[in-house]
């Protein structure tokens, strides 16, 4: 038993490392030559459907957690960029990850990807966009911030080594984390459970995967594993991407840090707003 565990732990961590390191490698190389102060103009004067669009692809060339795309969305609040597109790239940033979504068509297949790819960009949108249509504006406090590091600084091979050895650092522990939880769940848990438990089309699996994915503050990076033996055992996707949104999309720690930034009714409107997009997200999944 602890043989074919340690095996499994092995060739899920090895699949999945070499993966991470190889797309880290290349955005870590590719950061200096994308023009964010550009990108930054364009959003604050563009047109509401282009600067949304611009705030996607911003989200997407910025693989930042949840906790790291507060800095930038305070840097956007104070270059006056609009509300809305700034509430955009808060809640796409953390989902829309290069690395995190190759992850995942390796590990879940691609039809997984693009249809999660999607959703969460048009839930972005939307919710970005009502959150400024309801006036929320207002419930932004006055922070100035200083030290925003420059990501327009070019880097050579050997400097994206150092910031891809830097990242390892940050988020691989919870790669291996997920890698083993995902070990002991293939070994140690019985494929019927989850098949019955975990497997119905019942649509509260869905509501409170999300629910629990907020107060765990499980990494895409850890989740993915996890899903993929899950999945493999039985488990409905609904509730596994309720999960890996939610938990991606918001945590305890970011919470903490927007409360500095957003009075009350703002971080309550954006804890609902998350718990929306993972609950539409996974019952649109299950339609796959």
């Amino acid at each position: 038993m602890v043989e074919e565990l340690v095996k499994s732990f092995f060739s899920i961590a090895l699949e999945l490392t070499v993966l991470f390191v190889g797309i880290s490698f290349l955005i870590n190389v590719l950061q200096g030559y994308i023009p964010y102060e550009k990108m930054e103009k364009m959003m604050e004067r563009s047109h509401a459907l282009v600067s949304a669009l611009i705030a996607l692809v911003f989200a997407f060339v910025t693989p930042f957690c949840s906790c790291s795309t507060i800095p930038v969305v305070v840097n956007l609040l104070n270059k006056k960029v609009r509300f809305g597109t700034v509430m955009i790239f808060l809640f796409a940033s953390p989902v829309l990850d290069p690395t995190i979504l190759t992850l995942m068509t390796a590990t879940l297949g691609w039809k997984v990807a693009i249809v999660y790819t999607l959703l969460t960009s048009i839930l972005s949108v939307a919710i970005g966009f009502s959150l400024e249509k309801l006036g929320f504006e207002n419930q932004v406090k006055n922070v100035i911030m200083t030290g925003f590091k420059d990501p327009n600084k070019k880097l050579d091979w050997k400097g994206a080594l150092l910031e891809t050895l830097q990242l390892m650092k940050t988020v691989y522990p919870f790669l291996l984390i997920g890698a083993a939880i995902g070990a002991v769940i293939h070994g140690l848990v019985p494929t019927e459970w989850i098949t019955t438990y975990m497997g119905t089309d019942d649509w509260w699996l869905v509501p409170i995967a999300a629910i629990i994915g907020i107060p765990l503050y499980i990494r895409l990076s850890t989740m993915i594993p996890i899903s993929q033996v899950m999945i493999l055992k039985g488990m409905a996707l609904g509730p596994v991407m309720a999960l890996m949104i939610s938990s991606a999309g918001a945590s305890l720690p970011e919470l903490t840090l927007l409360n500095s930034i957003f009075r009350k009714k703002l971080v309550a409107a954006f804890i609902a707003s998350v718990m929306l997009m993972s609950t539409l997200s996974g019952f649109l999944f299950y339609l796959i």
